[in-house]
């Protein structure tokens, strides 16, 4: 029976694997990086800045507090990603950065341009097919474990 299930959940993260754009081999790393490694590499983080930043303007620290509350601690980001990702994003014109006292550097609140709401659709479209192969990855690999418990 365990055969019969494992077919599937390898089928599963063969997909995930094609859904992120990477195929096996000559791949750096463990297979079990398209679960966190291939969030990491892919367009996940700035669609998740981006998609706050839609809500409303907040800065470096709140995003990655709130990264952590949607995926229930899941997903860490430090402040050496958070902040040269604003950045990036602030130089290719897709968010824009202000200071909250700009006499003095204190807080950096950032909003999304409309630049940004473009690319925040078109990363929406683009990363759904691989978080779905993600959801169903996860979805037969706990299946094969706990079964119909």
């Amino acid at each position: 029976m365990a055969e019969r299930r494992s077919k599937p959940v390898a089928e599963a993260v063969a997909e995930a694997t094609r859904a992120s754009g990477r195929s096996r081999k000559g791949r750096r790393g463990r297979p079990s990086d398209v679960f966190g490694g291939e969030l990491r590499r892919r367009d996940v983080f700035p669609l998740l800045v981006l998609h706050l930043l839609a809500r409303e303007p907040t800065y470096g620290n709140r995003l990655i507090e709130e990264i952590e509350e949607i995926s229930g601690g899941v997903i860490s980001v430090n402040p050496n990603t958070m902040y040269p990702l604003l950045r990036e994003l602030e130089r290719r014109g897709l968010i824009e950065g202000r200071w909250e006292h700009p006499d003095r550097r204190t807080r950096r609140f950032y909003s999304i341009t409309g630049e940004g709401r473009e690319e925040y659709e078109r990363l929406r479209g683009d990363l759904a097919p691989f978080l779905d192969s993600m959801i169903r990855t996860v979805t037969l690999i706990q299946r094969e474990i706990y079964g119909d418990d």
